[in-house]
């Protein structure tokens, strides 16, 4: 195939004229095809020849000068040896997300809370019901009335300070700082003894 006529392969059904501006998507497909083009060491010429594409249509793709059809994206992704979907990354940024400053979060009051349990939610991501639900934890009173917990998912919890006795179903695990304890959610769970107050675990969540 001729220079002129990959050129043409190139600009199907999807083409923009070259000099129009830029769109969004236009320039996410120039990054990326950017970066992974120079991360495999290839030149411009060596990723036409790959893809059966001009090195001019390299070129504009690059600088987001022209809009890719299908059959170019799946050609310049053939050639970069990755996923089509690759070359869109970072096209849909508007994404939730939450930041909690370092004694923020919500408290919530729960089984527990009036015998010196401290619950402080560290975030929550709106609409998501497979999110994930991290919880700080405080421990401070020694009362002999601890909650046990059941709910549907799994939950992760590591132990930052203090030390106590954490039960799930008919075991008992002794944790001190540094340790974790993955479980399944249906279980009844929750601390059993305190052995060295304060204790602070983080407590995730999963649906």
């Amino acid at each position: 195939m001729t220079e002129h006529a990959a050129d043409h392969a190139g600009d199907d059904d999807g083409a923009q004229a070259d000099g129009q501006a830029a769109g969004r998507l236009e320039q996410v497909i120039a990054r990326q095809v950017r970066h992974y083009r120079t991360a495999a060491g290839l030149s411009s010429a060596e990723l036409a020849a790959r893809t059966g594409l001009s090195k001019a249509m390299i070129s504009r793709v690059e600088t987001a000068t022209t809009s890719c059809s299908l059959t170019t994206l799946q050609r310049l992704a053939d050639g970069l040896k990755v996923p089509v979907t690759a070359l869109f990354r970072g096209a849909d940024t508007d994404r939730d997300a939450t930041f909690t400053k370092s004694g923020q979060g919500s408290l919530t009051v729960r089984s527990g809370t009036q015998h010196g349990h401290e619950y402080r939610v560290l975030g929550t991501l709106k609409g998501r019901t497979d999110a994930l639900e991290p919880t700080l934890v405080t421990l401070t009173d020694a009362s002999d009335v601890f909650p046990l917990f059941q709910h549907p998912g799994t939950e992760f919890i590591y132990l930052l300070a203090g030390r106590m006795v954490y039960g799930h179903g008919s075991y008992e695990y002794a944790m001190e700082p540094g340790d974790s304890l993955l479980l399944d959610g249906e279980g009844p769970h929750g601390p059993l003894e305190l052995l060295d107050l304060p204790i602070t675990f983080l407590a995730i969540s999963a649906k």
